[in-house]
C-alpha cells in the first residue's frame, strides 16, 4: 500500500462511517443527497485519503455544504471539541522552530497539509458554530491573517457563554485543550 491510500476494506469501512454520520446529521446538509457525495469521493482517491486522516485524528468529518459555483462538497471537522490527535500544537513551523523552550512536536499549519486539507477561517468557523456547538471545553487555531502572523500573532476560536469568540495569542503557543479544525473540499 502506498502512502496516501487505503485498502479497499479501510476504503469501505470509512464510507459506510460516514455514510452513518451524514444520515445522523441531516440538519448539517439538509438538501444532499449521499449517493452523489460518494460518487465524487470515488472519483478522487486523495480526498479519501484525506477525509481517513481527519477521521483518525478525531474530528469527525461530515459534509456541510455544496458550493454549486464550483461543484464541491465540503467537509468540515464536526467533532464535539477539536480533534484530539490534534491538539497541543503551535500554529505554524515557523513559531515551531523559533520557540526556545518545550516547543511542540508539530504545528496546526503543518500538520494540515500533511493532510492534505486547510485549516478553517474565521468565517467558515463561525459557520460551523450555526448547525450546532462545538469547542465548549477546548478551542481551535484559524486561519491567520498575514499582517498579525507577521507581528509574531495567530487566532483561534471558541464557544463560551453561548457565543462563538475569537482570540489572539501567540503563534508559538500551545495548550492541551487548543488543536485545530480543518476543511476538505472535494
Amino acid at each position: 500500500m502506498k502512502k496516501n491510500s487505503l485498502t479497499d476494506d479501510q476504503k469501505q469501512e470509512l464510507f459506510e462511517t460516514l455514510k452513518q454520520r451524514f444520515e445522523k446529521h441531516m440538519h448539517r446538509h439538509t438538501d444532499l443527497i449521499w449517493d452523489q457525495v460518494e460518487k465524487k469521493l470515488q472519483q478522487n482517491p486523495n480526498a479519501v485519503w484525506s477525509l481517513s486522516e481527519m477521521e483518525r485524528t478525531g474530528g469527525e468529518p461530515d459534509v456541510v455544504l455544496y458550493d454549486e459555483s464550483t461543484d464541491m462538497f465540503h467537509f468540515y471537522d464536526c467533532a464535539k471539541e477539536s480533534p484530539k490527535e490534534r491538539r497541543s500544537v503551535c500554529y505554524d513551523r515557523e513559531a515551531r522552530e523559533g520557540r526556545k523552550k518545550f516547543p511542540p512536536e508539530n504545528s496546526a499549519l503543518e500538520m494540515a497539509d500533511e493532510m492534505g486539507i486547510d485549516l478553517l477561517d474565521e468565517e467558515q468557523y463561525r459557520y460551523l458554530q450555526t448547525l450546532g456547538e462545538f469547542d465548549l471545553k477546548t478551542s481551535s487555531w484559524i486561519i491567520t491573517p498575514a499582517d498579525i502572523r507577521k507581528l509574531g500573532g495567530s487566532l483561534f476560536e471558541d464557544r463560551r457563554y453561548n457565543t462563538v469568540f475569537v482570540y489572539h495569542n501567540g503563534a508559538d503557543s500551545y495548550y492541551a485543550a487548543r488543536g485545530f479544525r480543518g476543511v476538505l473540499k472535494v
